[in-house]
């Protein structure tokens, strides 16, 4: 997977969709239980960042690996099993773990520009990260520690993470669409 042009597309695609909707649009939901837009947006903001310290330890050399990760079939069984419950085309909801729950339930109308500079620091991490997806560097889940995987896997479970929720926010949008026409 390309992750750099995936996660260009994918921005412009958050941009193309809700960037002309205003914050009362943003943060509208169809019931209590659903994220708004925003929310969504926030909630990718708040999960990658999760990542970013892993990245910088694993750079400075001082990341601590769990005993688990030892396990090949573990650490492929797991970053298989977590990329498939983020990919897009989701039958079914998911909760997310208490970390990843976006931060507020009114998010400001900004939060698209906030998106696309995180998405530019999230490509910058890719690609200051080369080194390490080639070593076959080996991470825990940021939401757990025994969640072990693969530093490409969890790219590609960031972009898929993305594109979910792209398609979840969508959906609200549809919903909105229909209400006001």
């Amino acid at each position: 997977m390309d992750w750099l042009a995936e996660t260009d597309k994918t921005t412009q695609a958050f941009k193309d969709k809700f960037g002309h909707l205003g914050e009362k649009e943003l943060n509208w939901k169809p019931n209590p239980q659903t994220w708004s837009i925003a929310q969504n947006i926030d909630h990718l903001i708040v999960v990658n960042e999760t990542y970013f310290p892993v990245l910088a330890s694993l750079k400075k050399g001082t990341y601590k690996t769990p005993l688990i990760a030892k396990l090949g079939f573990m650490v492929s069984f797991l970053g298989k099993t977590v990329l498939n419950a983020v990919k897009p085309g989701r039958k079914k909801k998911m909760k997310t773990f208490p970390v990843w729950e976006p931060t507020v339930s009114q998010v400001k109308g900004n939060i698209i520009q906030r998106f696309e500079k995180h998405q530019n620091e999230l490509k910058h991490q890719i690609e200051t990260s080369k080194e390490l997806i080639e070593k076959g560097t080996i991470i825990s889940s940021p939401a757990n520690r025994n969640i072990v995987y693969k530093l490409e896997t969890a790219f590609d479970i960031i972009v898929s993470h993305e594109q979910r929720h792209l398609e979840q926010a969508s959906e609200i949008l549809n919903n909105l669409n229909n209400i006001s026409h």
